[in-house]
């Protein structure tokens, strides 16, 4: 999520998200690699008709609506994601069917492949759709891994086709991949050190700084 501002500063935000997506998919390898005994498959099953449906969104918004007009309004969307699951946190007794409910499944996903294809900023919705389930923080991990992995990958034609990819940014992306398998390393070992309530916590923290600086 932090990743994903950095990158929209360092280029033009349309192109960035060409030039982070495979490193993206390097690094679900990655993470796939260090946690694939983790994934909870029925959930993945579960998210990704939706996801793709928002990913057809997303590619035709992409040739229909500048980035300008859109980056605010799925940013302040964003920002009250997490409002909510800060509330579900504070009150966890409130509303806790609707996690569990298909229409609440569709709307999280729907909104995580549009916002995946348009700015590659699905990290905050998935983390608040897997934390309002209340998955362990090692679950919620490698289940993102594999999903992430998976909505990337599907990915690729739809970002080719918008001329996002090319052979520069192909060849900063394997400069850079050694880094990513740096920080996989160090991201293992701190998941463990980090307790249940500080992780979910720091979630939406970040969450919250990335929709901000979307929104902004």
């Amino acid at each position: 999520m932090v990743t994903v501002a950095l990158m929209a500063q360092a280029f033009p935000p349309k192109e960035s998200t060409g030039v982070l997506l495979p490193l993206l998919i390097f690094g679900d390898l990655c993470a796939v690699q260090a946690f694939r005994q983790h994934t909870l498959w029925n959930q993945i099953v579960r998210m990704l008709p939706p996801t793709i449906a928002g990913i057809l969104i997303g590619f035709w918004m992409m040739q229909t609506l500048s980035e300008e007009h859109f980056r605010p309004i799925l940013g302040w969307m964003l920002l009250t994601t997490v409002l909510v699951q800060a509330l579900r946190s504070a009150f966890p007794q409130s509303a806790s069917s609707i996690p569990r409910s298909h229409a609440f499944a569709w709307a999280m996903g729907l909104w995580a492949g549009t916002s995946t294809m348009i700015a590659n900023a699905a990290g905050p919705v998935m983390a608040i759709y897997f934390l309002a389930l209340s998955l362990p923080k090692e679950n919620l991990v490698g289940t993102s891994a594999w999903f992430f992995l998976i909505i990337n990958v599907f990915k690729l034609p739809f970002s080719w086709k918008l001329g996002l990819l090319h052979a520069p940014s192909l060849l900063l992306d394997a400069a850079l991949c050694p880094l990513v398998i740096a920080g996989t390393l160090m991201g293992r070992k701190l998941l463990h050190l980090i307790p249940q309530r500080t992780f979910e916590a720091l979630l939406l923290f970040f969450a919250g700084a990335a929709a901000l600086k979307l929104a902004l």
